[in-house]
């Protein structure tokens, strides 16, 4: 590579998790510090990280797609500089650098802190890889939060120790890490400092959150909940993903004690049926998933829950398949995401036999998702009639109307006066699928 200009603007995309939304917001942050400016919507930026998901079939073959379609008939001076972010540059490394010379930059999930070194490099001539995994290093690098908005992110802990056969998140994140108490706090105030009035937690594995609170007692993540709760100005908490196997009894009970915490539970299965749970190494059963369930349910009794299926798992067989529907028509999620098994390279699934037809897993997804579908209306239609403070994100595509979420996140939209950032009480009065139409009542 031959040296060149610095870049004035930049644009982040982001694939896949919430998660990599955060990771995306961060890096924004950290170019914003550089001197670098977003490049406004419409026009080309000179800098283009692309910010990838490895958990979707032929990820890596997509992020190639992109490479090409922002360097296709463009010369070399105007063409964007390119950085490959995320975890298919931490699978992929030194393999990106050889198949698509356009790339200045790879960095893995933990390593974008360096991004802008890294840049320093670039505009040299010099092409850089860093997929290091520093534990905790990368946070204590990134800037203060300036990014004003009603709603915020805040990754609280990284990495997952539980080794699903068919996951490459323990490869491409690394172990189990948690982000210490006080960071964590301190970041919180921060961001409601600058206008967020909700804050969701994320983790690979949210709910293997552990630390010392500021009297050393160890606490895990409901004890967090309990502290952010008493920040003035926060008022509403989320957090996700959670795993089965790591809900405590305080955790639990946090949704019946914290006014803060949101009466929703995103909680994934992958299936219903227990000899497949155990092929993919989950580490629960579906009867120990519902009970599960069941106590959320008895300390909160409106919540709303939420999953994540797989279907076509190699030697998954049409009854056990059924246990998966089974176990939906119990349940009767509010929300749900479901995918075709897609064999992940380096996973002990991907050398699985028993491979199940596309044609099978096509039409056994349809089944799946028509039962979800119907669900997640009833849910909404059900939802009819109730009254519920609504925190607005943003504008609506039409003049005086306003979208934001329910406590049980589903996007309301709504007419009248209001501002962003603000929470208004709302009449839920009609389901419309994946929304609800509202009636502003007041502003709160």
């Amino acid at each position: 590579m031959k040296p060149t200009n610095p870049p004035k603007t930049y644009r982040v995309k982001s694939f896949g998790c919430q998660m990599n939304v955060y990771d995306g917001e961060r890096m924004g942050e950290l170019l914003t510090e550089k001197g670098l400016s977003p490049a406004p919507e419409g026009e080309d930026a000179d800098l283009v990280v692309l910010n990838t998901c490895h958990i979707r079939e032929k990820a890596a073959e997509k992020i190639y797609s992109d490479i090409g379609r922002l360097t296709k008939g463009k010369t070399q001076k105007k063409a964007p500089m390119i950085a490959v972010a995320g975890c298919v540059a931490q699978a992929e490394g030194e393999e990106i650098m050889t198949r698509a010379p356009a790339v200045s930059m790879v960095v893995g999930p933990q390593a974008y802190h360096r991004l802008p070194e890294m840049l320093d490099k670039a505009v040299k001539g010099e092409r850089a890889t860093d997929t290091d995994m520093p534990a905790i290093a990368k946070f204590d690098s990134l800037p203060q939060r300036k990014r004003r908005s009603p709603t915020a992110f805040l990754t609280v802990q990284e990495g997952c120790d539980k080794f699903c056969t068919y996951c490459v998140v323990p490869y491409t994140r690394g172990a189990e890490i948690s982000r210490p108490f006080n960071d964590l706090v301190d970041e919180a105030r921060k961001l409601i400092e600058v206008g967020a009035r909700e804050i969701t937690l994320l983790g690979q594995n949210v709910n293997a959150w552990s630390g010392e609170d500021t009297k050393g007692h160890k606490v895990g993540l409901a004890g967090l909940i309990h502290a952010l709760a008493k920040l003035d100005g926060i008022e509403r908490i989320r957090y996700t993903t959670s795993h089965p196997n790591d809900m405590d009894d305080a955790l639990i009970a946090a949704h019946g004690e914290v006014e803060q915490l949101m009466p929703y539970l995103h909680l994934p299965v992958q299936s219903g049926n227990d000899r497949v749970l155990k092929a993919m190494n989950r580490s629960h059963t579906a009867e120990s998933y519902l009970r599960l369930l069941e106590r959320f349910r008895e300390v909160r009794p409106d919540i709303a829950l939420s999953g994540d299926f797989i279907v076509g798992f190699p030697g998954e067989s049409e009854a056990e398949f059924e246990d998966t529907l089974s176990l939906v028509d119990e349940v009767r999620y509010a929300q749900a995401y479901s995918f075709k098994y897609s064999p992940r390279p380096g996973t002990p699934a991907a050398t699985m036999d028993n491979a199940i037809a596309t044609e099978v897993m096509d039409d056994r997804l349809q089944r799946l998702q028509a039962r979800l579908n119907r669900d997640q209306i009833a849910f909404n239609e059900a939802s009819v009639g109730k009254t519920c403070e609504v925190l607005v994100e943003r504008k609506g595509k039409l003049p005086g109307q306003w979208l934001g979420k329910s406590p049980w996140l589903q996007s309301v939209w709504f007419e009248g006066e209001a501002e962003i950032g603000e929470m208004v009480r709302t009449a839920l009065i009609e389901g419309r699928g994946s929304s609800m139409q509202g009636r502003l009542l007041d502003r709160v």
